[in-house]
C-alpha cells in the first residue's frame, strides 16, 4: 500500500450509487475513477455503494474494469497498486452502454443496475458537453431513475455566454431543485483555496489589512504549460476568457475579496462572493484595450522541444485568444482603488497556478540598503503543482558588517508540513456532494453573475476589434500583458 493517511482521518459517507455519463471520457478515467479509489482506499466509501459507469462506448463491466485500471496506472504512474486492492475496489464498478440523449426507452438497462429507490444516496454526475446537460436531465425524470434526494453535478463551463447558460440552468431546473444542482469547478476543492478562507477570517494578522488600506494589488495566475492539442477544435469555441477566466479565476477573485461571512454554511459563503460579482467594474469598448491583451501562442520552445502554433494544432487560421490578461477593479470600500490583475494562458513557460497579495510599500525606509529599493511585502499562495502558502519579508542578513537586508520567505509547504497523502479537489468535491454540502459549488445566481461580466468583454472584444496577440510558446505570454502593468507603475510577480 502507499503512504496514505489513516482511514481515521476520514468519516466514511453514507452509502450512494454513482452514475457517471460519458465515463470512457477523459475526465472521467484521468479524475474521476482514481479520486474515487482514493477515498475507497480511505475507507470512506461503503461497500454496498455502486458506481456505474455510462457512455456510448461498447464495453461491459469487465471491459471498464480493465479500461479504469489501465487509465490509473498511466495518470498515476508513481503510485502503487495491489491487485486485491483493485479486485476489491472495482467490484464496484459497473457499466452500461447508452447514448444518454438517446429515446427514453433505451435506459431499461441502466434502471435495472440502479435497482429502484432504496436507501442510498443517488447522485448523477454529467461529464458530458454542456449542451447536453439539459436533455439527460430530462431524459433521467422520464426514465423514472430520480429517486428523492437525488443530486446532479454538472461540470463548468455552464453555457458560452449568459443566455445559453440561463438556458441550460433553466432545463436542469425543471428537473432537479437548486438545492441539488451541484456546478463542479474543480479549483474550490483544492486544499489552498479552502485554506484561503481559513488565512484571512481566523488569524487576527490578517484581515485587518486586508484591504485597500494595506493592499496594493492582487496577482491571479493559471499558466499552463500544455497546448489545446486534440481539443483545439473545441478550445477555438471557447479561448481562454470563456474556459478560465469565466469560472477558475472569477472564482478565486472572490475568495480573496469577499466580505467575512457570518459563517461558513454554503449560502453565506455563496451571498458574499456574488456581492463580489456584482460589484466588478464593467469593462466597456471605452476601457477595453487599457484593461485586457488577448494572445495567441505561435511556435516556440516549450518543454525542452519545439512546441507547434496554435493553428498549427488547429489546421486553419484562427483569431481565438489562448492567452488573456485582465485589469479587474472592484467598486467597493474595501477594494477602491486596489486592482486585480488576472492572466491565464497555454503554452507558458511554466504550470503554476498562484495569488500574490501584494502589500503597499512602508511609508518610510529607514535603511538605505545601498540605494538598492526594498521588495514589497508578499502573500504568495500557491495552488499547484505544490500547493502552499508563502509571505515573503525583508529581514536582516545575519552577520557583521552592516545592516544589509534580505528577501525571505516564510513558507508553509503542505507537502513538507503535512506528511500524509491528503485529498485532491475532486476527491474532495465528490464526498461533499455525497454529503450534501453545497459550499463549495456555484450557485446559479453566481455562474450567470459572472457570465455577465464576460459577455460585456467579449461584446467589448467584438466592437473594438481587440488585436489577439502573438508569443512564443514557452514564454509569459504577450508583451503587451507586461506593459499593462507596466503603465501602472507595477509588474507581474514572476513566481516560477
Amino acid at each position: 500500500m502507499t503512504d496514505t493517511a489513516s482511514s481515521s482521518h476520514f468519516v466514511p459517507v453514507t452509502a450512494f450509487d454513482l452514475v457517471v455519463f460519458g465515463a470512457a471520457g477523459d475526465l472521467s478515467l484521468r479524475k474521476l475513477i482514481p479520486s474515487l479509489f482514493h477515498r475507497w482506499r480511505d475507507a470512506q466509501i461503503p461497500p454496498d455503494s455502486k458506481i456505474i459507469g455510462v457512455s456510448r462506448t461498447a464495453m461491459d463491466d469487465a471491459a471498464f474494469r480493465t479500461l479504469a485500471l489501465e487509465s490509473f496506472r498511466k495518470f498515476h504512474p508513481g503510485e502503487g497498486i495491489e491487485s486485491t486492492e483493485w479486485e476489491a475496489f472495482s467490484s464496484q464498478l459497473h457499466y452500461v452502454e447508452l447514448d444518454a440523449v438517446s429515446d427514453v426507452a433505451d435506459w431499461s438497462a441502466l434502471a435495472g443496475k440502479l435497482e429502484g429507490c432504496g436507501d442510498k444516496q443517488r447522485v448523477f454526475y454529467l461529464a458530458l458537453a454542456p449542451g447536453l446537460y439539459g436533455a439527460v436531465s430530462a431524459n433521467i425524470a422520464k426514465a423514472g431513475i430520480k429517486c428523492p434526494g437525488a443530486r446532479i453535478v454538472l461540470e463548468k463551463p455552464i453555457g458560452k455566454d449568459l443566455a445559453s447558460a440561463r438556458a441550460i440552468n433553466e432545463a436542469v431546473g425543471a428537473v432537479f431543485d437548486e438545492d441539488a444542482i451541484f456546478r463542479i469547478d474543480h479549483y474550490l476543492g483544492k486544499e489552498t483555496v479552502q485554506n484561503l478562507i481559513v488565512l484571512r477570517f481566523m488569524n487576527s494578522l490578517f484581515e485587518p489589512v486586508w484591504n485597500a488600506n494595506a493592499i496594493d494589488h492582487v496577482e491571479i495566475t493559471v499558466a499552463e504549460e500544455i497546448g489545446a492539442g486534440g481539443r483545439a477544435s473545441y478550445y477555438d469555441t471557447a479561448g481562454a476568457l470563456r474556459d478560465m477566466v469565466q469560472n477558475h479565476l472569477l472564482q478565486l477573485l472572490c475568495l480573496v475579496a469577499m466580505e467575512p461571512p457570518l459563517d461558513l454554511e454554503p449560502d453565506t459563503v455563496r451571498d458574499e462572493k456574488i456581492k463580489v460579482l456584482r460589484a466588478l467594474r464593467p469593462i466597456t469598448t471605452e476601457n477595453i484595450r487599457q484593461t485586457t491583451v488577448r494572445g495567441q501562442y505561435g511556435k516556440g520552445a516549450s518543454d525542452g522541444k519545439v512546441a507547434p502554433s496554435y493553428e498549427e494544432e488547429l489546421g486553419s487560421q484562427s483569431e481565438i485568444e489562448t492567452f488573456v490578461a485582465i485589469k479587474a477593479n472592484i467598486d467597493n470600500w474595501r477594494w477602491k482603488g486596489v486592482p486585480f490583475y488576472m492572466r491565464t494562458g497555454k503554452r507558458m513557460k511554466a504550470r503554476y497556478s498562484e495569488i500574490i497579495i501584494q502589500f503597499k510599500d512602508v511609508a518610510h525606509a529607514i535603511i538605505n540598503n545601498d540605494g538598492e529599493d526594498l521588495p514589497p511585502t508578499r502573500m504568495v499562495i500557491r495552488l499547484q503543482p505544490d500547493e502552499g502558502v508563502k509571505l515573503l519579508l525583508v529581514t536582516k542578513d545575519p552577520g557583521p558588517g552592516g545592516m544589509r537586508l534580505r528577501y525571505v520567505p516564510l513558507n508553509l509547504s503542505y507537502a513538507e508540513a503535512f506528511e500524509a497523502r491528503y485529498p485532491d479537489a475532486y476527491e474532495r468535491l465528490l464526498m461533499a456532494v455525497v454529503r450534501d454540502d453545497l459550499a463549495l459549488f456555484m450557485r446559479r445566481d453566481e455562474v450567470e453573475a459572472a457570465w455577465g461580466w464576460v459577455d460585456g468583454i467579449l461584446s467589448a472584444w467584438t466592437k473594438d476589434k481587440t488585436p489577439v496577440h502573438d508569443y512564443a510558446a514557452g514564454t509569459d505570454g504577450p508583451a503587451q500583458a507586461a506593459m499593462m502593468l507596466d503603465r501602472d507603475g507595477r509588474e507581474w510577480f514572476d513566481g516560477v
